[in-house]
């Protein structure tokens, strides 16, 4: 899910929208050194040639309509932008507008989807707003053309059918039951948001670069929040502000990665570590097909795009299944005996397989209709590499482009009921092409969406042999920061099953830790 995750914007709080408007003023004053545009099509260049542009409005100078579209997603309802301006202009297929200061037309439809995923290194290419591309550096999310291909090939190559089976399974299954006997065994009510995001982080660490140690993990995680709220951000450098405070946060996440990369790379040197043990391993032992290593920064880049990638997309589709079986009593049943016959097939002491994975059908179209209505992406960003015409209008090149996952997953002409839970939707043919992009699509589907399966279901296996919950805040409401977020972190009271309902399957896991 975390290429796509990182080029969606994120909800604002009252002092980035103090520090915009402040910026937006200063701009204005030297608003005189640009060109206005006209029926051009750049925000800020002419053309001799009028073109044919979409329908819609650039708002205001410099801000555009950025706050409401941010102020869509505190609302909790992020597609309600785009469908205003739909009905607005009469287009069901585009319009344009500006975000963040950048010309962008919204493709609306499912045709829309299929020209950006079918159109990739061709008409378009990813774009990132200028924070992510400051604080990550060069990775996998910022990298195009051939060396982007170059890297993604690298990092595939540990997330395929013979990795999962043969590192990723058992250890997640003993991560998620560890995690399950320390901070949900003993309690009547937790926080389901906060404790699922330690989960997915320290899974993400300990698959990544077989870090273990709890000391290091939290510390880690303390800083990958700061971070996290202003990957993608206003990038003014200065004291108070998101961006400034995630660059700090960046540098010392980076600074502990160089430490854990170059330690690996003297114990490889050493042979007292393995090189395919695990992605780290693997990138530093490995070159690509032109015989070309990757550096050590770009190396330690990449771990941090995967650290937060491979997590907090994850963290949220937990989160919102977590409320959603809390609040659909016959839902969690069918999830329940699915996982207990599973279970119950196994013998004592035994880990899941690849082949119990693909038995969780009915979980795993739960999990499908849970990111349908609440996508842990709900949408990105691409620009647009030459002139092209979509739906009879003329893109400029140079031109954002921005496709939604919650506008699509809330059509009534391409989900009917669409409001309604109904896991059998995905039963069959399922949806109609492009009409359900959780991942994105493309060249640039989302690199983890196996991993994400395989880490949604294993925890879903063991949270239901061993607890139903109830929601203490059933009405609680849901803001999209970017991601879907309990504004309450998701609080519930925990039953944990009679010994007779749940399977014996656990073993002492600290043996095997």
């Amino acid at each position: 899910m975390g290429e796509e995750y990182l080029s969606s914007l994120p909800v604002l709080d009252s002092s980035l929208i103090t520090t915009i408007a402040f910026v937006a003023v200063l701009v204005s004053l030297i608003i005189t050194i640009f060109i206005i545009i006209g029926e051009t099509g750049k925000l800020y260049s002419t053309r001799s040639k009028p073109l044919n542009l979409p329908p819609g409005s650039y708002g205001w100078p410099i801000l555009g309509e950025t706050l409401e579209f941010l102020g869509a997603g505190v609302d909790g309802i992020p597609e309600k932008y785009i469908k205003e301006r739909m009905e607005k202009y009469q287009s069901p297929e585009v319009f344009k507008t500006s975000l963040m200061g950048e010309p962008v037309a919204v493709l609306c439809s499912p045709a829309g989807n299929k020209f950006l995923f079918s159109n990739e290194n061709k008409l378009v290419t990813i774009w990132w707003p200028n924070s992510v591309r400051k604080l990550l550096g060069p990775c996998l999310a910022t990298t195009s053309g051939d060396e982007g291909k170059q890297m993604r090939k690298m990092l595939s190559c540990f997330i395929t059918p013979d990795a999962f089976t043969r590192l990723y399974i058992k250890t997640m299954d003993v991560v998620a039951q560890q995690h399950i006997n320390t901070h949900w065994l003993g309690k009547e009510e937790l926080k389901v948001f906060p404790i699922i995001k330690l989960y997915t982080f320290e899974l993400a660490c300990r698959l990544f670069m077989s870090l273990e140690n709890p000391q290091q993990i939290a510390k880690l995680a303390a800083l990958f929040n700061v971070f996290l709220k202003g990957i993608i951000s206003v990038p003014l450098n200065f004291p108070g502000t998101r961006f400034f405070n995630a660059k700090r946060a960046t540098i010392a996440i980076k600074k502990q990665l160089q430490t854990i990369v170059r330690n690996r790379r003297v114990a490889l040197e050493q042979e007292t570590a393995s090189a395919s043990q695990d992605l780290l391993s693997h990138l530093l032992a490995h070159p690509d097909e032109n015989g070309k290593f990757m550096p050590e920064s770009v190396i330690v880049n990449n771990i941090l795009m995967l650290l937060f990638a491979g997590h907090d997309t994850s963290s949220v589709a937990i989160t919102m299944l977590m409320k959603n079986l809390g609040q659909l009593p016959q839902t969690y049943e069918k999830v329940f005996r699915e996982q207990r016959a599973i279970a119950s097939s196994k013998e004592a002491g035994e880990f899941l397989q690849w082949e119990d994975i693909q038995k969780m059908k009915y979980s795993w179209n739960v999990v499908s209709e849970t990111m349908r209505l609440s996508p842990p992406v709900i949408g990105a960003f691409r620009e647009a590499l030459v002139d092209f015409k979509f739906a009879g209008y003329d893109i400029p090149k140079g031109w954002k482009l921005y496709w939604s996952a919650s506008l699509a997953h809330t059509d009534s002409s391409l989900f009917q009921e669409n409001i309604n839970f109904d896991p059998s939707r995905y039963e069959r043919a399922g949806p109609i092409p492009f009409s359900y992009v959780p991942f994105g699509g493309g060249p640039r589907m989302c690199l983890g969406k196996e991993f994400a399966r395989l880490e949604i279901l294993i925890f879903v296996h063991n949270i239901v042999k061993r607890f139903q919950w109830d929601l203490l805040i059933p009405d609680e409401k849901v803001e999209y920061d970017p991601l879907p977020t309990p504004v309450k972190g998701l609080p519930v009271h925990l039953h944990p099953h009679k010994p007779l309902d749940v399977v014996a399957s656990y073993v002492d896991l600290h043996s095997i830790s």
